[in-house]
């Protein structure tokens, strides 16, 4: 993948972005440029994983699907590859899921990339029509819910440790912070 990331000349076309395949690092698509982040830390790996465990059951409960890292369709040419989303069914050998399909995004913030997560990545899914968004900061494990009002997020809750945040849309469940690192 290197060399052909390296060797490309000009902006990148969609095409070509999927052409690339699988890799080892995330590579999200923005526009025509690239955006490449090394692997996630284990703590972030745990995060998502407890988290989904329990958005995975929410979300089968009402016939929605929950997956990790998957190619989300914005826009032709915007790409992005969230954390965790819960869609409709869709059909799990496609290798992008339409945003339109999506009814919740959740990026857990890493301190290489919180400016991408919290500004960049909450515009472009705002504007895609994306209805929730969930943020959670690794370092505090603290949540913010936001939902979709025009173009824009507007923050509906705030969770922290020791407190806990009672989804009931698109799914319902209860999570609490601290629970994601145990």
């Amino acid at each position: 993948m290197t060399a052909a990331v390296f060797g490309h000349d000009g902006p990148w076309t969609e095409e070509e972005y999927l052409a690339l395949g699988e890799t080892q690092q995330r590579v999200e698509l923005f526009d025509g440029s690239l955006h490449v982040t090394p692997a996630p830390t284990p703590r972030h790996q745990r995060i998502s994983r407890k988290l989904g465990n329990v958005l995975e059951a929410a979300a089968e409960a009402v016939r929605l699907e929950l997956l990790e890292a998957v190619n989300v369709r914005l826009r032709p040419g915007r790409v992005p590859i969230p954390d965790l989303v819960i869609t409709e069914q869709v059909d799990l050998d496609e290798l992008i899921i339409e945003a339109d399909a999506v009814r919740l995004v959740c990026e857990i913030i890493s301190p290489s990339n919180a400016a991408t997560d919290k500004v960049l990545k909450m515009h472009y899914y705002a504007a895609a029509g994306i209805e929730w968004y969930l943020l959670v900061e690794q370092e505090t494990l603290t949540m913010h819910l936001y939902q979709r009002q025009g173009a824009h997020y507007v923050e509906r809750s705030v969770t922290k440790a020791g407190a806990a945040l009672e989804l009931t849309e698109p799914v319902r469940a209860t999570i609490r912070p601290e629970e994601l690192l145990g």
